[in-house]
């Protein structure tokens, strides 16, 4: 876009022009009566033509045709068809201007429209304020004033017109955010800000660089040195009220843009701004800083108990060779002895010719000795690691403020005690200490009144601490993570007003009592029918006896579809990745959802930004894949992955793919788009990956990361997020489910074991997903009721016991708080769940909710049981997910395909641009397989669609991954590429 232009091309044809999908042309075109006849006032076929046009021109997009414009095409002759004249009429049509503000005004007149006037500026301009308040997308705040306009029957005017006007709105919105930003800082804060940005002369590096740079290994010594940059932050004196002074969205803007911009950059920008930019700095390095360390804390605590566990398993075992060693020893004398007495000599005296009465009374006391240090618990070896568990707290507890939502927490009683022994040095503990908030195991250890053992209360007090912060009823001071859990929740007014006004956006009745009995009713159905099912031996390919259940293996049948997939994908053409890209780009576009982050442009060269998504999906990052493409320099590629590539531009492009393959025609044979399903791949780590990654005994010794990922029915897909490796698949079913930007509606989600909790249940219900899960154990798990379970007595086997409705009736507002406050976004559903999953006692909002879950669970049990469409509808629907994990495995190859990036956001970017990459090789794969059945079944072939099913668009053979990085230059003969003759002996690669 130029300097003078706040829209793309793309944004100003969709505001000021004419739609071009039939459905549109329809909706807005279409004639009244009254229409037609006013129309028909006009003498001759052009005239009529030429008036009707003028007309829709004005109802939509509301603004005048200009003399030399041409309709389109698809527009014109729908007109023309309703007046039964050709379209060919309105090419001389205007020829005498007159004629033209003749029609004008009698069709302002008509529709009681006027001119866009001098006056109207004001008004206008205030709206466009009123929009860049919150985005600075010029779409949008343009888009604003022509909702206005269209509202109050105002012509619109030029484009370039209500462009002036948002370019001046949104500056004077930019200078009023800075400027309230920076209002009332002293000079001695400013010089502070200020020198963020300047290099000192014993230092190489700025601070502002410094204080990004921060390690993420977790280590006393990274510890510290966060904890030393949190210092520096907060002694550059920002207050905290400064963020809450802006629009939210605003604030966030800001925050992005700062973020990427270098010391050198800020130092070049107007004095407010910069300040501002700065203080938005300052304030986000804190809340980055303070949860950084706080997760680094919750680590290192973490792996003290993972040491302390391994160490105990090792002792366990060495207890068990020394008692071993001693048992043959004992046995060994004890034959002796018998054998002594069986031939009348002394047994005593096989005891000193065996071992000795020395050598035993050393076996006693050994074996006395391991039987009396066996215990269960690693306890005693976390204690051992109190040195470095001390010098941890200590710092943790210097640094940060805590708060609990109890009024006198004995828990922060302790802490506050802590922190004055670490202050004054103190050593011994005072006459009673608060041990309320231990477990009983840990009050046991620590001892009571003068006994306690000062090391074990402080290893105590810090391993609660830990666990309260995972549980969320105890916060930081500063901190978005770990802030209050009442935080992550809509303020109770905004609740009660959308609940109000039937706004809740739920799939259940805000009312419990309707809620009950329709869900009560519904249970005690299925359970009576599945009963009656079992009893009468009906059930397919499940048996319930009073051993429990047992179901049939799934069968698949798909034979004959592995032949029919060689042959189509041996007639699809041979490329490299890259002209795969652009071919796809070519049809969706999806390049242009990668927005700039300051002006909302897309990118100026497309190229060059798909250059840079292949450098995330291939794992080859932006400097190999410079030397590898030759076109772009590192620097090139960085300037256009800072400034266009963002979480939120990978899913707009993302979103671009997904909806153009569920628009394919020959998708309907995998599905009907209405359902989906979830997994998790994992990727080790490597190099500075190793610092932020976790273990996860399932995946072996190395640590990484898993790339969680959702896929349609259809094969698109639509979101992936990167969880830590050791992290429940189960926190993060709904977050793919509820923040996707495509237009797909899912309906029913499957998962496998790791994705199941009953509060997935609960909240899939509550929110409207059909929650339909691979249990692995399933047989093993119990059927809840919500009367008497005598009243099943078919099923008694399976029962576990029953619904605690009233835990439900008394937390039934705040569970719909809850779910309101998921579904208006103010929360992640990970981030909740999380919570709600880490309370070491259950709170009731977390009871409730699995109640809930333990009802939806035994209502999908009881399908499950009864219905094997939907037990093969599940697997199927996990086996996409499994096979889109092999491609994702081919294609991220670069560096062993181990993550080596140094910080959490590009890892996000690897994941985000590995499955941008597969959802175009599978549009691309969809596009081409249909091309080929439509051939064969051309030339005579049957090819039923029961067969396609099982075909998938994920092979890869006919693609070129690496080599080199070659991007096209000219565009395509034709709109596809000639398919290849899978009959000819020589295969030419493309």
């Amino acid at each position: 876009m130029k300097k003078h232009e706040i829209l793309s091309p793309q944004s100003r044809a969709t505001l000021f022009d004419p739609p071009s999908d039939v459905a549109s042309i329809v909706r807005h075109y279409t004639f009244s009566m009254e229409d037609l006849a006013l129309i028909r006032q006009r003498r001759r076929d052009a005239n009529r033509l030429g008036f009707a046009v003028h007309l829709a021109y004005l109802r939509y997009p509301g603004r005048v045709l200009s003399p030399s414009e041409m309709p389109p095409k698809d527009m014109l002759a729908f007109i023309a068809h309703q007046l039964q004249v050709n379209p060919s009429a309105f090419l001389v049509y205007g020829q005498r201007e007159a004629t033209r503000w003749e029609h004008l005004n009698e069709l302002y007149a008509y529709l009681g429209l006027r001119p866009f006037r001098h006056d109207d500026e004001p008004t206008i301009t205030r709206i466009a304020r009123e929009e860049a308040i919150g985005t600075d997308r010029g779409d949008a705040i343009v888009g604003a004033m022509v909702s206005y306009l269209r509202e109050n029957l105002v012509v619109l005017p030029a484009a370039t017109e209500l462009e002036r006007i948002a370019l001046t709105a949104r500056a004077q919105v930019r200078k009023r955010a800075y400027r309230s930003l920076v209002d009332g800082l002293t000079s001695t804060v400013r010089a502070r800000l200020n020198d963020l940005i300047e290099v000192a002369e014993d230092q190489r590096r700025t601070p502002l660089a410094w204080l990004r740079d921060w390690p993420e290994a977790p280590t006393q010594k990274n510890l510290a040195s966060i904890v030393e940059r949190l210092g520096v932050v907060r002694s550059l004196g920002v207050e905290p009220d400064r963020e809450r002074r802006v629009h939210r969205a605003r604030y966030a803007g800001i925050a992005r843009e700062t973020a990427i911009l270098s010391a050198q950059h800020l130092s070049r920008l107007e004095s407010e701004r910069r300040l501002a930019s700065l203080v938005v700095f300052a304030r986000e390095m804190e809340a980055e800083l303070t949860d950084a360390a706080i997760t680094m804390f919750d680590k290192m605590i973490g792996s003290v108990f993972r040491k302390a566990d391994r160490q105990h398993k090792e002792q366990v075992v060495s207890r068990a060779k020394t008692i071993d060693s001693a048992a043959r020893a004992l046995i060994d004398m004890a034959k002796a002895m018998l054998k002594a007495r069986a031939r009348g000599a002394d047994p005593l005296m096989a005891v000193e010719q065996t071992i000795g009465w020395r050598g035993l009374e050393t076996l006693v006391g050994e074996i006395d000795q391991t039987i009396g240090d066996t215990r269960q618990d690693n306890m005693a070896e976390v204690i051992d690691h109190y040195p470095g568990i001390h010098r941890v707290g200590k710092m943790i507890l210097r640094t940060f403020t805590f708060h609990s939502w109890k009024a006198s927490d004995p828990l922060l009683t302790a802490v506050e005690l802590l922190r004055t022994l670490y202050a004054s040095g103190q050593r011994r503990l005072p006459a009673r200490v608060p041990t309320a908030f231990m477990t009983p195991a840990w009050r046991k250890l620590v001892g009571k009144g003068a006994s306690v053992d000062r090391r074990t209360w402080e290893i105590g007090v810090i391993v609660a601490l830990r666990d309260r912060l995972r549980a969320g009823d105890v916060w930081v001071e500063g901190s978005r993570s770990y802030r209050a859990f009442d935080d992550f929740l809509l303020p109770q007014t905004a609740f009660a007003t959308r609940r109000q006004s039937g706004e809740l956006g739920l799939a259940i009745p805000d009312s419990f009592q309707a809620w009950r009995e329709e869900r009560c009713a519904t249970l005690d159905r299925r359970l009576r029918e599945v009963g009656a099912q079992a009893e009468a031996g009906e059930l397919s390919e499940a048996v319930i006896s009073s051993t429990g259940l047992s179901i049939s293996p799934i069968r698949q049948h798909n034979s004959g579809a592995d032949d029919i997939a060689r042959r189509l994908y041996s007639m699809l053409p041979r490329l490299r990745i890259t002209d795969l890209l652009a071919e796809v780009h070519g049809w969706t576009n999806f390049a242009d959802r990668f927005s700039h982050l300051r002006s909302g442009a897309p990118p100026e060269n497309p190229v060059a930004l798909k250059t840079a998504i292949l450098a995330d999906a291939t794992n080859l990052g932006l400097a190999r894949m410079a030397r590898s493409s030759g076109l772009f320099s590192h620097s090139h590629l960085l300037w256009t992955a800072e400034w266009h590539i963002r979480d939120e531009t990978y899913q707009a492009g993302l979103a671009a793919l997904v909806n153009a393959i569920h628009a394919q025609p020959f998708t309907v044979v995998w599905g009907d788009g209405a359902t989906s399903s979830s997994d998790g791949q994992f990727f080790r780590a490597g190099g500075h990956g190793q610092g932020r990654a976790d273990h996860n005994a399932r995946y072996g010794s190395e640590p990484g990361a898993k790339f969680y990922t959702f896929i349609s029915d259809r094969f698109a897909p639509f979101h992936t997020q990167v969880i830590a490796a050791n992290a429940s698949e189960a926190l993060h079913v709904l977050d793919g489910l509820l923040h996707h930007e495509s237009t797909l509606a899912i309906r029913e989600h499957y998962t496998d074991t790791g994705g199941v909790t009953e509060h997935v249940f609960g909240l899939c219900h509550l929110l409207g997903f059909r929650f339909a899960p691979r249990i692995r154990d399933l047989a093993d798990r119990r059927l809840y009721v919500a009367g008497d379970r005598a009243d099943y007595s078919s099923l008694g086997a399976m029962i576990g016991g029953s619904i605690n409705l009233q835990c439900i009736r008394e937390n039934w507002d705040e569970v719909l708080r809850m779910a309101v406050s998921i579904r208006a976004g103010t929360v992640a559903p990970s981030t909740l769940m999380r919570r709600l999953a880490a309370y070491p006692r259950q709170n009731a909002l977390a009871k409730a909710l699995r109640e809930i879950g333990r009802l939806e669970r035994t209502l999908f049990t009881l399908d499950w049981i009864s219905d094997p469409a939907l037990r093969r509808r599940t697997n199927a629907g996990l086996n996409k997910g499994e096979a889109r994990n092999a491609l994702a495995r081919a294609l991220f190859f670069h560096r062993h395909g181990e993550l080596r990036d140094r910080t959490f956001e590009n890892q996000r970017y690897r994941a985000s641009g590995l499955n941008l990459t597969i959802a175009a090789i599978i549009l691309w794969n969809t596009v081409y397989l249909s091309r080929a059945v439509d051939e064969r079944r051309a030339g005579g072939e049957h090819l039923p669609d029961e067969l396609l099913a099982h075909i998938a668009p994920l092979g890869w053979e006919h693609i070129s991954f690496n080599g080199d990085y070659v991007w096209p230059t000219e565009p395509l003969t034709g709109h596809f590429r000639p398919l290849r003759n899978p009959r000819s002996p020589f295969l030419e690669a493309a």
